[in-house]
């Protein structure tokens, strides 16, 4: 299969690579860059699990093609904590037992990063929008809520 480069900023770095042309950003996230972060569940665009933000949009890595990303900011959870600093979302989820098996955490970690990102006071409903894609195994949708709530409560405090 024809091998086609692919350059893209991952989580503040840039990252250049040969991709076989038709693989998915989640294969070359994981087999070639090695950004485990990014859970591979369904391979179907159903879970979330791979859910990564592109150019700041929330997209599904298992049916993104590697090769349509060249130029784009990606970014994963493995980029949301700084110098060893939780991201607020990441601290809500840890003290709001958010995190349950932790397998839908990645994704539901940057489905609510998209949310805060564009609307930082969102409504419970907002919340439950974001992540209606993103299939929790555990059933603790709750939690998850709860914990991105808490988290937008922690900006506006920040930010004031």
């Amino acid at each position: 299969m024809a091998k086609v480069p692919v350059q893209f900023t991952l989580n503040g770095e840039e990252k250049a690579e040969f991709v076989e042309s038709g693989a998915t950003l989640l294969k070359a996230l994981r087999d070639k860059i090695g950004d485990m972060s990014v859970k591979s569940g369904c391979q179907q665009g159903t879970c979330g699990s791979c859910s990564v933000l592109i150019d700041g949009e929330i997209r599904l890595s298992c049916l993104t093609l590697a090769e349509t990303c060249s130029g784009t900011v990606i970014e994963t959870t493995a980029g949301l904590a700084e110098s060893g600093v939780l991201h607020p979302l990441q601290r809500a989820f840890n003290e709001g037992f958010a995190t349950q098996c932790g397998f839908c955490t990645p994704g539901m970690l940057m489905a609510a990063k998209a949310l805060l990102d564009r609307n930082p006071q969102p409504s419970r409903e907002d919340v439950v929008d974001a992540i209606a894609g993103n299939i929790c195994r555990c059933t603790g949708y709750e939690p998850i809520v709860q914990a991105i709530l808490a988290a937008s409560r922690s900006n506006s405090v920040n930010a004031a």
